[in-house]
C-alpha cells in the first residue's frame, strides 16, 4: 500500500510510504537500497515500511544549515561527544533505520562500535535528536517519530516546528515539554552549555 500524505503546499512532492511488510528488508538489503538510489531520502519503519521523503525546500534548507552549524560550533569546543547532520542514518533497537535533521553521541558510545558500524547505518539510538517540521511534514508524523527516539534511548529530542513557532521537548520519563514562539531552548544537561539561537529557524 503507497500512503500519500496530503500537504500545506504543493510546490514540495508529498512523503510516500511503501508496505514492505511481506518482504521484511534487513537492514543490509537496505543499506544496498540506499546505494542504488543516492538521488532519493530514504527511511526504514520499525514496522518494515520503506519511507520515501522529498528533496527539503530551499527555506527548510536554510534553516537545517544553521541549525547544524549552530550544534557544529558547539561540539567543536564541547568535546564530549560527536553530531551528524540530516543524511546520516541510524539503526535504533526496534529496528527502524531513521535520519535525524541533526543528532549527537556521547563519544564514548560512539568510540564502542567497530569501524564497519561506524559506517554504515550505526546500531544505536542518538542520545540526542532534533526534527525541524517542514510544509512536507505532518505535525502528528513528527510527534510520533519523537517518542519513538525517546522510547529508543534517546535521553533528549527536540521537535522544532518553524510553522507554528513552537518547540516540543521529550525527555526521558517526563512529560512532553512545549515551548511557544521562545527566543532560546537550551540543551542543558544533556549538552552542558547548548542553547540554540531560535532566530534565524523561524
Amino acid at each position: 500500500m503507497v500512503q500519500i500524505i496530503p500537504l500545506r503546499s504543493e510546490k514540495i512532492a508529498p512523503f510516500l510510504t511503501l508496505d514492505l511488510t511481506s518482504i521484511r528488508l534487513t537492514a543490509a538489503q537496505f543499506q544496498q537500497l540506499c546505494r542504488d538510489n543516492q538521488d532519493l531520502r530514504l527511511e526504514l519503519a520499525s514496522n518494515g515500511d520503506l519511507i520515501v521523503m522529498p528533496p527539503t525546500g530551499s527555506r527548510t534548507g536554510q534553516r537545517n544549515f544553521n541549525l547544524n552549524g549552530q550544534l557544529s560550533a558547539w561540539v567543536k569546543t564541547d568535546g564530549t561527544g560527536v553530531a551528524f547532520d540530516s543524511s546520516t542514518g541510524f539503526t535504533l533497537p526496534d529496528g527502524a533505520i531513521l535520519s535525524p535533521d541533526a543528532s549527537w553521541v556521547r563519544r564514548e558510545r560512539w568510540d564502542a562500535l567497530s569501524e564497519e558500524e561506524q559506517e554504515g547505518f550505526a546500531p544505536l539510538c542518538p542520545d540526542f535528536v532534533i526534527e525541524l517540521r517542514s510544509h512536507s511534514n505532518t505535525l502528528k508524523s513528527l510527534q510520533d517519530k519523537m517518542q519513538e527516539y525517546v522510547e529508543n534511548g534517546s535521553q533528549l529530542a527536540w521537535l522544532i516546528d518553524p510553522l507554528e513557532r513552537r518547540v516540543y521537548i521529550y525527555r526521558t520519563g517526563e512529560e512532553v515539554e512545549m515551548l511557544i514562539d521562545p527566543a532560546t531552548v537550551s540543551a542543558d544537561p544533556t549538552l552542558q552549555g547548548f542553547v540554540l539561537q531560535l532566530a534565524e529557524l523561524w
